[in-house]
């Protein structure tokens, strides 16, 4: 220790000198070694690659690898660095040999190079090729060796060495020259890479063949010689021929390798998906679209998520079609008219509020609110239907009325709740078109609500009757990414698991949604819970369904928002729907969530809870629901023993009345209801001696309020009347009609009356014999 002191205090100059030169090699190393941009990869659960991009420098240059594949290694190892593991970054014998060789040819024929200092060259391109040079790579490969592992330092050359053209590191040379993953290249295989990196020019397609064949085969020998392979595989090996012309890379997932590209740009990705199922279903969405563009309707997109851990599975994101029918567009993050796909979400709502019961009767008739006239995608009206009936049929204006019921401002706040994150505007913006296609929103964040719903039913079975705080969360679609559900709660999230379990039970009706073109679509085996969706002017056609384990959404249309007639959910989503749960594996039904469920008895016509006056079935209904009012259809009256009229006190005896209840509804509802439903039976006239008791009641059927009427010209030129249809809660009375104050005449049975107005804007009345008066404000034109 003195000496030590001594001498730092004898040679202070050296001494500092030598500390100078110590950090200078400390540091002269750059870190990150390589700067290079590297390609966006995409890779499946499996490790399989789906899909690539090019660098921001025109090469084909994946993210570096952590390992080498063992035959790679050995075919590298054996024909450039036999010694690789041995030597501290330089071979200080192969150098020797490299000086005598090129001073005896009087030029550099001979490098000497380890792989560890090819590792620096390769990071210092650009640097020509000089005796300081080297001297300044073996500086710095002696250091590389101190900060990394031989596995790491053999890992950054196969990522980083020239494989010919554009194509750099092992990775992409396999996938391009192979069109096989660098670890399943046979030996032959391995070789012909292993010795490019020597000499890149090698590979150009249909040239240099032999000369290659050469160098791989000499390659093969030694290998051989070396017993690392053995007879056998040599002879096998020296036969394979070699390649041709690059291989394109795999574009199996282009749309998503674009998403990942946004915020991960030059890395690599693992992601959920799963390489085969996304291979069926870019299959199944190709023969679709080769249906599809016979309708010019020219771009898709299907999304499949697992309900349990919210992983993406496959990511479709467009059609195979072409730049003029904007290929490239991801149409599962693109905002689309949402169509009735939202539907399911009011009626759970509602039944989730307690202010509906699954077989409930909501009205079906010709209805304006507010200026605002919806009409079904069937033009007709039942005037009474069933609430989970008009769910699985998609009508459109029980659900209007339904919305007003529950109230505009009240959806939009728990469809906020859902973090749809384009329906971004108050309520007023929407108006009551936000239940029919008014608000838009994409098949990411659609399928995302459908997995939390259905997720929000299998976990309140599987924690005992409780909630998941964060159910409503993000999908996930790079591996090893956990969706974050929060912490367990005795509170629901946003809907109760029961008001779910019932929306999805009305979804997985046998009924035809919208049309009846696409039952032959459904097979009654897969209990699945779907709901289609067709916005305004044909422009988009949604299909998403819902199993216990999987979530499918499709959408269909032109993505530059092009309508065509007949492009609806039924027919053009709806099949591609059908054709992937085909390639899933079966669900088991949605467990029962019994703790949130009640069994009740409700009236069999009305879907209302029972009173004593209604023939009652027994079904299943959310707890809130236990507070709903009772049926308001079913009333006593009174009849004379021959139960054809209605009598009271003032025309018979008590002893002469025969009571029993009665199912009636409004007059307008009544009117559309007995024509769907032959049992239905309208409240018998009272006799004539009787006096009549209670309000007489009457609605206009035709025209709606504010309607504009145009009167079209018949063959002869004529211009048809004006037919207007109004409905009497009791059979027989007189109606008077009067049109601008002008009297036109009177009705007793059928309650019609043809008119002929002029154009511009009239007032249409009707008095009955009671008193009672209905007005109706119109536009004519003709």
């Amino acid at each position: 220790m003195h000496r030590l002191i001594r001498f730092i205090k004898k040679h202070p100059v050296k001494i500092t000198i030598f500390i100078v030169l110590l950090i200078i090699y400390f540091f002269c190393l750059p870190d990150p070694l390589f700067r290079d941009p590297s390609s966006t990869v995409i890779e499946s659960k499996n490790g399989d690659l789906l899909g690539a991009r090019i660098a921001e420098d025109g090469q084909w240059r994946f993210p570096e690898s952590d390992s080498v594949p063992e035959k790679f290694e050995q075919c590298i190892l054996h024909f450039e660095d036999e010694y690789f593991y041995y030597h501290p970054g330089f071979n200080p014998v192969s150098v020797a040999k490299a000086m005598v060789h090129n001073l005896k040819a009087g030029r550099v024929i001979r490098g000497g190079s380890t792989i560890t200092q090819q590792v620096i060259r390769l990071s210092r391109d650009g640097k020509r090729r000089t005796y300081v040079e080297k001297f300044v790579e073996i500086i710095l490969a002696t250091r590389l060796e101190l900060r990394c592992s031989k596995q790491k330092i053999l890992a950054l050359y196969t990522s980083h060495a020239p494989f010919g053209s554009n194509v750099v590191g092992l990775d992409v040379a396999a996938w391009r020259y192979f069109g096989v993953l660098p670890h399943q290249l046979s030996w032959a295989e391995s070789a012909t890479l292993a010795v490019l990196p020597n000499a890149p020019a090698l590979i150009y397609p249909g040239k240099n063949q032999e000369t290659l064949r050469k160098k791989r085969n000499r390659l093969l020998k030694k290998l051989l010689e070396k017993e690392v392979i053995d007879s056998t595989t040599y002879t096998l090996a020296i036969t394979e021929p070699l390649p041709q012309k690059p291989f394109p890379l795999p574009q199996t997932a282009p749309h998503l390798l674009q998403y990942a590209g946004r915020n991960h740009a030059g890395k690599r990705i693992r992601t959920t998906v799963s390489h085969d199922l996304q291979h069926r279903v870019n299959n199944i969405v190709k023969q679709h679209y080769g249906i599809l563009k016979q309708n010019e309707v020219y771009n898709a997109a299907v999304l499949v998520m697992d309900v349990h851990t919210r992983e993406v599975l496959a990511y479709t994101g467009n059609t195979p079609t072409d730049k003029k029918h904007q290929k490239d567009v991801d149409i599962i993050h693109a905002p689309r008219s949402t169509g009735s796909i939202m539907k399911p979400f009011l009626y759970a709502a509602m039944l989730d509020a307690g202010e509906l019961l699954p077989h409930t009767l909501v009205p079906d008739v010709p209805t304006q609110i507010s200026g605002y006239t919806p009409e079904n995608f069937d033009p007709k009206y039942d005037g009474a239907v069933a609430a989970d009936n008009a769910l699985a049929r998609s009508l459109n204006i029980p659900f209007v009325r339904m919305l007003q019921e529950y109230g505009l401002e009240r959806f939009r706040d728990k469809l906020s709740k859902f973090r749809l994150k384009d329906i971004d505007k108050p309520a007023d913006y929407y108006g009551l078109t936000l239940i029919l296609g008014g608000a838009e929103s994409n098949l990411w964040d659609l399928c995302k609500t459908y997995a939390s719903l259905a997720s929000t039913v299998n976990h309140f079975r599987e924690t005992s009757s409780e909630y998941y705080t964060g159910e409503f969360t993000e999908p996930v679609w790079m591996a090893g990414e956990k969706a974050g559900f929060g912490d367990i709660s005795r509170e629901k999230t946003v809907l109760d698991a029961g008001s779910i379990y019932l929306t999805f039970q009305a979804m997985q009706e046998l009924n035809r949604p919208e049309g009846n073109e696409a039952w032959q679509y459904f097979d009654s085996s897969k209990r699945i819970a779907w709901k289609t969706g067709t916005s305004f002017g044909n422009r988009d056609a949604w299909a998403i369904g819902v199993t216990k384990d999987y979530v499918v959404g499709v959408w269909a249309g032109n993505a530059d928002g092009e309508g065509r007639p007949g492009l609806t959910g039924v027919t053009a989503a709806a099949p591609v729907l059908f054709d992937v749960f085909d390639a899933l594996p079966v669900s088991a039904s949605f467990p029962v969530p019994f703790d949130e469920l009640a069994e009740a008895e409700v009236c069999r016509n009305s879907g209302y809870m029972a009173t004593p006056l209604c023939p009652k079935k027994t079904i299943r209904i959310p707890l809130t629901g236990q507070r709903t009012s009772p049926c308001p259809f079913h009333h006593l009256v009174h009849l004379d023993q021959n139960r054809r009229y209605r009598i009271n006190t003032s025309c018979e005896t008590v002893t002469n009345i025969v009571t029993e209840p009665w199912f009636t509804l409004p007059p307008i509802m009544e009117y559309y209801y007995k024509t769907n439903h032959t049992g239905y039976k309208s409240l018998p006239p009272f006799r004539a001696d009787c006096f009549t008791e209670g309000p007489a009641a009457m609605d206009f059927i035709y025209p709606e309020e504010g309607r504009t009427v145009v009167l079209p010209k018949n063959f002869e030129g004529t211009t048809n009347k004006l037919v207007v249809k109004i409905a009497h809660s009791k059979p027989g009375t007189t109606v008077f009609w009067y049109l601008d104050e002008h009297f036109l005449g009177h009705t007793r049975t059928f309650h019609e009356m043809a008119v002929l107005p002029e154009e511009g804007k009239h007032l249409i009345t009707v008095i009955d014999e009671f008193g009672n008066e209905i007005k109706r404000r119109i536009e004519v034109k003709r």
